[in-house]
């Protein structure tokens, strides 16, 4: 009788992992997983107070880390800072934003805004990477912090549904470029999670009570509910998935 098959790990000790918009919310609990994970994770944000203070949170538990301020909008910084640094094998494309209005309110700057950050940003950063792995002949896995905007509608969020399915186009497309070097390319898909972000949005009970009605589970998501995602998809956990959606909606999608 043959032996039992090896169970694969979620353990990514040694990687090195970049999080964008890494200084609070999903993009620090992004990188606290993936520090408890094993990884030396470099957290990248424009706000150095923010950086350093997750830094310092990481290393007291024992992580190892380090910071890089970084507007990610800005190709060439994205390109300068990342040339410079070691190849990363793990990156989670986490920076993003919102701005929920009618189409018909929305102006140029809410589209440029948008889409500066959650379309061209991420690409930036994911070909910044994919340069250093390509060069390095590393394999590696891309994250996207996408959303469940990004497989359906909503009112309000014409703007930002067009960003993340943008987002999710993206990677399937770049799951074909990169998966022969063994560079696998997903995105995570939450539904509405509860973060200081969105803590004014929630406080109008109708809002929330008009979310909630459309998730299965009837509650909002936590931030660290996303943690066991990205530490899957980083790790060989997941070594046959790329170019998918993982999706975290509490049953949105599923209506």
């Amino acid at each position: 009788m043959a032996g039992l098959p090896r169970s694969p790990g979620f353990r990514v000790d040694g990687q090195r992992a970049l999080v964008t918009g890494a200084g609070r919310g999903i993009g620090l609990a992004a990188a606290t997983a993936l520090a408890r994970a094993g990884a030396h994770v470099t957290l990248a944000a424009r706000s150095e107070n923010e950086l350093r203070d997750a830094c310092a949170l990481i290393r007291a538990e024992g992580g190892a880390c380090d910071h890089v301020v970084l507007d990610v909008t800005d190709s060439a910084a994205v390109n300068s800072a990342l040339s410079a640094a070691r190849p990363f094998q793990i990156l989670v494309n986490n920076a993003g934003l919102n701005r929920p209005k009618l189409l018909t309110e929305v102006q140029d700057e809410d589209i440029d805004a948008v889409f500066d950050l959650n379309v061209k940003a991420t690409l930036y950063v994911a070909r910044a990477v994919a340069r250093g792995l390509l060069a390095a002949k590393l394999p590696g896995s891309i994250v996207t912090i996408s959303s469940q905007m990004g497989v359906v509608g909503s009112p309000r969020r014409t703007l930002y549904c067009a960003s993340k399915h943008a987002v999710e186009g993206m990677t399937k497309a770049l799951a074909w470029e990169l998966g022969p070097a063994g560079i696998r390319v997903n995105t995570i898909c939450p539904t509405f999670i509860e973060t200081a972000m969105t803590a004014n949005m929630f406080a109008d009970p109708t809002f929330r009570g008009w979310v909630t009605e459309r998730i299965a589970l009837g509650r909002l998501g936590k931030t660290e509910e996303i943690m066991g995602a990205v530490v899957f998809l980083a790790s060989e956990a997941s070594s046959l998935m790329t170019g998918s959606a993982l999706m975290l909606d509490g049953g949105w999608s599923a209506a």
